[in-house]
């Protein structure tokens, strides 16, 4: 049977292409909201994070319907911390929209999300978006991306696969960049025409693979899937059973069944092969399992996820100031909290260390771990991490290091700066060519060299540059890279920051802290331009005497000090520093916080 009433859609591209505004006007012309309902912009990105950053973190479901036939919709992530998520949900869907920016083209990450598209046998709808930007090019990238669909060896199908010109923001798409169009028709007409619509026997025993999950207090954990054969009904017994393990079988129940309509999930009694469904009551499910039933318990093949290639240490806060602004600041709600998050994110691996207090975390990257670290925080949780570390492989007896590949858009005069930074850091110059008055510059360098590196980069190109990255390869170790030549200021006594004392302070670097502030020893206050670190008294005091008066002397200027967001200052923390992170703050320290101790520690 062949669900003509129905399409399974994902939406590919890579970071701030265009994706989530693109959903937000098929939502709106296919009817997913009333009319004059007043909507907020991006709607699909429901986690404040998300909104702040203008990035979608998890890949999202949503369903629009054009001329009676309902398009399930995935919107999926575009940052490569993310990649686990792209992977997982490209299993639901028969197609994808590759959406590329009319201006700059295939990047990194699209690349990335298209060679999975393209290992799945998907068809793919090619669209050029922002077509109504200043600079852009469609002709030029519509040929882009047949090159790099050459280059990844596409199918004769996959070549021949349609280019529709949107503009997301606009909600229009044409087949021609010279037409403007007047609403999404191409776009959806293209979907129907070319996307194949799910087949399957209704009548054969029920099989899905689990593609993703959602987690709810009140019912647990929900999954979600496509349901590739037979017929699934609320209270039926199921039968749960793992590709990788055949050992782990068992029993469960679907409570509840939810199909997506529009942005809400709707309760129904059955649903049919193709349907894209939520499931509740099976508490032990976890992504790549297959629900089935009894009477035939097939697992469906599932891609093993990349493995992570960044570590951290999360322990409980110890600093003098513990326990003042976080809920949660024991072991077990740091424990609890990072399984919990297990439960959701399949990219990430949380295990024991010898110690009950820390834990060792790994992630795809910076930003993923970043991202957990700020949820946590805002959740009420107070703790300490440690500076990001690399996972080494050793293949073949080589010590063996991730290595990624970096592409660097600059205006021309900034080019040399770049280069000597990439040089520094053991990077390896690929590819070079000019797009207009900027060089886009493609790099393979280590993963570790690039820590610390994206705020240097911001100040060498003025805020003009744009750096993306994509996991490349493991390769053998590229030898010892400079982390950074600078030091750190650090309060030598504890108290509450005093102007007298950070105006003698300021002349020694630059500061991160203004006046009645409080302070421990050990703690980091600013940034030493000279390679070691200077302990400070920030807390000094004026000495008054009767001949002098505390008004007599001009009033003291402070600079003012530099806010460290907390990507910049995981980047700044070397291996003898922790980031205590709380609810309201974050503050830089000693891991030995007494002066005398650090001292003899570092002698020896």
């Amino acid at each position: 049977m062949i669900r003509e009433d129905l399409r399974n859609i994902a939406i590919i591209a890579h970071v701030d292409h265009g994706k989530t505004t693109l959903v937000d006007e098929m939502l709106k012309q296919g009817g997913a909201f009333r009319e004059h309902q007043v909507v907020e912009e991006r709607v699909m990105d429901s986690n404040d994070l998300e909104r702040e950053r203008g990035i979608t973190i998890l890949a999202k479901n949503t369903a629009a319907s054009y001329n009676g036939v309902k398009i399930n919709i995935v919107d999926t992530p575009g940052h490569a911390d993310f990649g686990g998520e792209v992977e997982r949900v490209l299993k639901m869907v028969n197609g994808v929209l590759l959406l590329v920016d009319a201006f700059e083209g295939p990047m990194p990450q699209t690349r990335f999300v298209l060679s999975k598209a393209l290992e799945l046998g998907h068809r793919i709808i090619i669209v050029v978006n922002k077509i109504d930007k200043d600079g852009a090019r469609p002709y030029e990238v519509g040929e882009e991306v047949l090159e790099l669909l050459l280059d990844l060896d596409a199918s004769e199908e996959q070549l021949d696969s349609p280019v529709v010109f949107c503009s997301g923001r606009d909600g229009t798409a044409s087949l021609s960049p010279d037409i403007k169009g007047t609403d999404l028709d191409p776009l959806f007409k293209s979907i129907l025409d070319y996307i194949p619509a799910p087949e399957g026997d209704p009548d054969a025993p029920f099989q899905m693979l689990v593609s993703s999950i959602d987690y709810n207090e009140y019912v647990g954990r929900i999954a979600i899937g496509r349901i590739e054969r037979g017929t699934v009904r609320q209270n039926q017994e199921v039968t749960i059973v793992q590709y990788h393990d055949h050992n782990k079988t068992y029993k469960g129940k679907v409570t509840n069944l939810y199909q997506i309509e529009g942005l809400d999930r709707r309760p129904v009694s059955t649903a049919s092969i193709g349907d894209i469904v939520c499931i509740s009551g099976l508490e032990e499910i976890t992504i790549g399992d297959t629900i089935c039933s009894p009477e035939d318990a097939t697992p469906l093949p599932f891609v093993k996820i990349s493995e992570p290639t960044v570590e951290m240490t999360f322990s409980v806060n110890d600093s003098p100031f513990a326990g003042r602004e976080g809920k949660f600041v024991t072991s077990r709600h740091l424990r609890d909290r990072l399984f919990r998050e297990l439960l959701k994110d399949v990219s990430l691996r949380v295990s024991e260390t010898d110690s009950t207090d820390s834990f060792r975390v790994c992630g795809r990257g910076e930003m993923h771990l970043s991202i957990l670290i700020e949820t946590m925080r805002r959740e009420g949780y107070e703790f300490q991490v440690s500076t990001p570390k690399v996972l080494f492989k050793e293949i073949d007896g080589v010590k063996c290091e991730p290595i990624e590949r970096l592409v660097i858009d600059v205006p021309e005069d900034c080019v040399g700066s770049v280069m000597e930074k990439m040089g520094n850091r053991k990077g390896e110059l690929i590819e070079m060519h000019p797009q207009g008055s900027r060089m886009k510059l493609e790099f393979l360098i280590p993963s570790r060299g690039l820590f610390g590196y994206r705020s240097e980069f911001m100040t060498d190109t003025k805020g003009e540059g744009i750096m993306n990255t994509i996991f490349d390869s493991y390769q053998p170790y590229k030898g010892d890279i400079v982390q950074r030549a600078y030091g750190s200021l650090i309060a030598f006594e504890s108290g509450e920051s005093i102007t007298y004392g950070l105006y003698n302070a300021q002349e020694r670097g630059t500061l991160f802290i203004g006046a009645g502030v409080p302070v421990y020893e050990g703690m980091v206050v600013g940034m030493s331009p000279k390679s070691e670190d200077i302990a400070l008294n920030v807390c000094k005091k004026k000495q008054l005497t009767n001949t002098r008066a505390s008004g007599s002397d001009d009033a003291l200027r402070l600079i003012p000090p530099k806010i460290m967001s907390l990507e910049q200052c995981l980047e700044f923390i070397t291996d003898d520093e922790l980031l205590e992170v709380t609810p309201k703050s974050l503050r830089i320290r000693k891991r030995i916080l007494n002066n005398a101790l650090r001292m003899k520690a570092k002698s020896k």
